[in-house]
């Protein structure tokens, strides 16, 4: 059989499957994906995907963004509530998997999904009425884009947090390029190159959420925001203190990273990727050396990509961050890394990426230079 018509019938199977998950992605289940409802004064989004841990998809994110504008624009909604169903997952991150099947069939969802998600976390970032993120359980890459950068953060015993996007052979998006950069020392920069996960109470510790309320308290918390009328941040700021002041659960426990933060500035100041993996090595701890092997996991362009997006991101705006972003994931889309880490990781399950380059040394600064390169008219607009 000729290769001609091997890549046809590839492209074609490639098509096919686009074509299902596009139609996955985008149907009216009998259960809707993303509930949106008024209750008192407030309007409530409930992410409704729980088998999948409320993955993030173009359908969700197509009913979320007109409802937040008509929200913040109407007099009957003083406040908005995000949360989770299911128990187990605000939102383990976005759908993917679509993505990159989109992608690989040269498929517009490979832009159009990137381009909707940022408006969506600029919207959140830039909403006028308060905006509370109830993180009751696992938060990651898109479901941090959901909450993070709204006003109110709530985080519970069952928060699980990370941005794992360098194992994936992609970035911390979703505006991680703004808020990790301004976490406290070079925090973000070891969140960001590591994946690191912080739970619980550690989550609020580390800045990303602003509150803590034990996970039973929650239900009743929202019933009291709810009923809040044209209340201020102040006013709600107040409510959640009083909660959080209830919930003693893990309080006397330090921070997780405590006893390594000042390891973490030291090893992590440096110019390049390449200068801190040379610190980790160098330095010989134990904290260090399983810093080092993390890091070896992770694809090296995306770290190289990971460090200039962060070390650029400190300090412009949220909205130049997300159009820088949006240049980032179309370069991701363009390159291989990504491919093959949601292959290894999410779809083969294997655990064994083949980066491509394979080391950090062989990712020249010309190749970064270029992920951040103007797109021109397809530019994100906010």
């Amino acid at each position: 059989m000729s290769l001609t018509v091997l890549t046809s019938a590839y492209r074609l199977r490639s098509l096919c499957r686009l074509q299902r998950i596009q139609r996955h992605m985008m149907s009216s289940q009998a259960e809707p994906e993303v509930l949106l409802e008024k209750v008192g004064n407030a309007g409530v989004i409930t992410l409704n995907r729980p088998k999948v841990l409320n993955a993030l998809n173009m359908t969700m994110i197509r009913l979320i963004y007109p409802q937040l504008k008509k929200w913040e624009n109407g007099d009957d909604t003083d406040i908005v509530i995000i949360k989770g169903a299911g128990g187990k997952a605000f939102c383990a991150g976005g759908d993917i998997i679509a993505v990159t099947e989109a992608g690989k069939a040269g498929g517009s969802l490979a832009g159009d999904f990137f381009r909707q998600e940022y408006i969506l976390n600029n919207a959140i970032g830039t909403f006028k009425k308060p905006y509370i993120a109830l993180i009751d359980g696992i938060t990651m890459g898109g479901g941090v884009g959901l909450s993070v950068h709204g006003r109110f953060r709530v985080a519970t015993e069952k928060t699980l947090f990370a941005m794992p996007e360098t194992a994936i052979g992609l970035f911390p998006d979703v505006g991680g390029g703004y808020f990790l950069p301004r976490l406290q020392g070079k925090l973000g920069l070891f969140l960001a190159l590591t994946g690191f996960r912080l739970k619980g109470r550690d989550v609020q510790r580390a800045g990303v959420a602003t509150h803590f309320v034990e996970s039973k308290k929650i239900p009743e918390l929202e019933k009291e925001l709810v009923h809040l009328k044209s209340p201020s941040n102040e006013d709600i700021s107040n409510v959640l203190d009083s909660y959080q002041n209830q919930s003693s659960l893990d309080a006397e426990k330090p921070f997780v990273l405590d006893k390594h933060m000042s390891d973490i500035n030291r090893l992590f100041s440096s110019s390049s990727v390449e200068g801190i993996m040379q610190n980790l090595k160098a330095d010989g701890s134990e904290f260090a050396k399983k810093q080092a092997e993390t890091l070896s996991r992770m694809s090296p362009t995306s770290m190289k990509m990971t460090y200039k997006q962060l070390q650029a991101g400190a300090t412009l705006s949220l909205q130049d961050v997300l159009v820088m972003e949006y240049r980032l994931s179309q370069a991701c889309m363009r390159g291989c890394d990504f491919y093959e880490g949601v292959r290894a990781l999410l779809v083969d399950k294997d655990q064994n990426p083949k980066w491509n380059p394979s080391t950090l040394e062989e990712v020249s600064d010309q190749t970064v230079e270029q992920c951040f390169s103007s797109l021109g008219d397809k530019e994100l607009t906010l």
